[in-house]
């Protein structure tokens, strides 16, 4: 039996072997990554369409992508929610600035069948006007909920001051926008974006060579026919903006700047640096305004990424007393990385916390 009294022993990481994917072309400009070496039953393939917030007017990315499996003109959202369900399915997407993801997890005997689902739905959209208006009824109703949220407000502000140099990255969803809405713009974005938009596709799991063949020649079709293009050198706003809103308790906090990418030869270091700043529990901001200071329950750091460049954010909701103390210390941890060394143990602990999570990544598949 296990003694649980004595601490196990550390183990560094001085060593990962990574797998590369076998690569299949669909045409010049898309592929599709299959990453065999998984020991067990479960699969997970991910579909990218060049389908981001920045390709379509305010809001219509965002409800196109909702509306993917809300029924054909042969299947109902509730048939093709059971299909998927029934295989022991998990379907959820998401849209980003610069592309939209679905991404499905289920069992390897059956990849195949549910494949066939998504791929049918997807092609056959048919947004059906009772399934789109109650998409945007709701839609509708959680932004209302939102807008009363200071962290929504919050990230909103920050989104538009930091793509500040190109309306279609800082344009954000109003309520009066949903007047606009038609089933029209709908269908083209759908059309433009998704049946001729796939630009990767990335399965893992255990499957034959046959299987993701089939795959490729199931999605062929949606794949982009020309090079991706994204704006280059977007600029922040630089300064200062505050949102009152009456009667909040919070304050909600959003600091960053346009940065830069993977591609960037200092990208590793700066993972490196943030990771120190604000991206773990043991982080200097953690440690220094929620353990110390008691100012929040949590706060932290992240850098993201556009095809071209990137950001770097710092997040936290505060008291309204103690928000202009919080921003001084934020300020005071920034200066510390500047100006005084980072002590080897910290660093230690630091490298070997993000090789775990590494580690960590490599080996979770289902959620």
């Amino acid at each position: 039996m296990l003694n649980r009294t004595f601490q196990p022993e550390l183990k560094a990481i001085d060593h990962i072997d990574f797998i590369a994917p076998v690569k299949y072309a669909l045409n010049e400009e898309v592929s599709l990554f299959h990453m065999r070496d998984v020991a067990d039953e479960t699969c997970r393939f991910d579909l990218y369409f060049d389908a981001g917030k920045c390709r379509g007017l305010k809001g219509v990315p965002n409800f196109v992508n909702g509306l993917l499996l809300s029924g054909t003109n042969q299947k109902s959202s509730i048939q093709i929610q059971e299909e998927i369900n029934g295989k022991g399915g998990f379907f959820e997407s998401g849209v980003s600035v610069e592309n939209a993801v679905i991404s499905v997890y289920c069992l390897r005997e059956n990849l195949w069948s549910i494949v066939e689902t998504i791929a049918d739905a997807i092609k056959n959209t048919a947004f059906i006007e009772k399934e789109v208006t109650e998409f945007l009824s709701d839609a509708r109703q959680k932004l209302k909920i939102n807008l009363e949220k200071m962290s929504y407000l919050a990230q909103v502000e920050f989104q538009q001051r930091l793509f500040a140099s190109h309306e279609h990255y800082s344009n954000v969803l109003q309520l009066e926008d949903f007047e606009n809405i038609t089933i029209d713009q709908l269908k083209e974005f759908h059309a433009t974006h998704y049946l001729n938009g796939l630009s990767k596709i990335v399965v893992v799991g255990n499957v034959e060579d046959e299987l993701v063949s089939n795959i490729k020649t199931m999605f062929q079709p949606l794949a982009l026919k020309s090079p991706l293009a994204f704006e280059k050198g977007l600029k922040n706003l630089p300064g200062e903006h505050i949102v009152d809103k009456e009667n909040a308790i919070q304050t909600a906090i959003r600091l960053g700047r346009i940065l830069f990418n993977k591609k960037h030869p200092d990208y590793i270091d700066f993972l490196v640096l943030n990771t120190i700043l604000g991206d773990y529990f043991g982080s200097r901001l953690m440690a220094n305004i929620r353990e110390d200071k008691g100012y929040t329950y949590g706060i932290g750091s992240m850098v993201a990424e556009t095809d071209d460049t990137g950001y770097f954010l710092i997040a936290t909701e505060v008291r309204k007393d103690v928000r202009e103390d919080t921003l001084n210390e934020i300020r005071f941890e920034i200066n510390r990385l500047q100006n005084e060394l980072v002590s080897t143990t910290e660093l230690e602990l630091v490298q070997n916390y993000m090789l775990g999570q590494l580690l960590k990544a490599l080996t979770v598949l289902m959620p």
